[in-house]
């Protein structure tokens, strides 16, 4: 696993193992869509701090070919696309980005792509008050 130290760009992998087999002997889809379910939630609100709410709204697996061995993700979520969020929240209020992170065998094959959609916005007082904080230094 590597996490650059702005958060910007997550990677995760994930050995094939009994644990998350399947029937047929290849990744457990469940477990690949596991694998990349938190971290575009977590990055962006880490990165925005607790001036913001982060949610997820949806997401969506698309399973391209079986994996079978040692996969792996990456999740970025560079400088650039996060002031650009905050612009767009300062004009509309709330927005809900679509990011996308591609899952790859061991030979650089993608085998899956997941598709998450967010709920972001500032925090009003009423949520400030009452809403736990995500731990993020400004």
């Amino acid at each position: 696993m590597h996490v650059a130290k702005d958060l910007s760009v997550l990677e995760v992998e994930m050995k094939l193992s009994p644990w998350n087999r399947n029937f047929v002997g290849t990744q457990f889809g469940g477990s690949l869509y596991s694998m990349c379910d938190p971290f575009f939630m977590l990055m962006i609100m880490m990165q925005l701090g607790d001036e913001y709410v982060v949610w997820d709204k949806s997401a969506t697996i698309e399973f391209l070919k079986p994996g079978r061995g040692r996969v792996r993700a990456r999740f970025e979520v560079p400088p650039a696309l996060l002031a650009q969020f905050k612009r767009e929240i300062d004009a509309a209020g709330k927005i809900n980005p679509k990011l996308e992170a591609t899952v790859f065998d061991q030979d650089g094959l993608a085998i899956a792509r997941v598709t998450k959609v967010l709920s972001i916005r500032r925090k009003d007082r009423k949520t400030a008050a009452t809403a736990p904080t995500n731990g993020a230094r400004a």
